[in-house]
């Protein structure tokens, strides 16, 4: 359960959000996920380094240059956890659409 808080902890920015989208087409170097943002490189990099200590991205050097990929396992994780939600809220939607027919009824 630890690794489901971490990965909730760091996807609940927005902007590590839009980097772990971007990485979903591909290996990035560090400067090309910072260049779409109104923030330095630096606060950038602080954004992936979260998002890397959380399990969700690698950061790789090649030569001068870091480059990340993304890692979704954890996400799929966090999706298995929602899912154990799924047959509760399947039931409250049951449950309502039967309320709502007896309503019907009585009128």
């Amino acid at each position: 359960m630890q690794n489901v808080d971490a990965t909730f902890s760091a996807i609940s920015d927005k902007t590590r959000r839009a980097i772990l989208d971007r990485l979903r087409e591909g290996d990035s170097a560090l400067s090309e996920i910072a260049a779409p943002f109104n923030m330095s490189q630096t606060a950038v990099s602080k954004h992936v380094r979260i998002l890397s200590e959380a399990g969700l991205l690698s950061i790789e050097k090649r030569g001068r240059t870091r480059y990340c990929s993304l890692n979704a396992t954890p996400l799929k994780e966090a999706s298995e956890w929602f899912e154990n939600y799924q047959e509760f809220w399947s039931q409250q939607f049951d449950n309502l659409a039967n309320f709502l027919m007896n309503e019907e009824e009585k009128e």
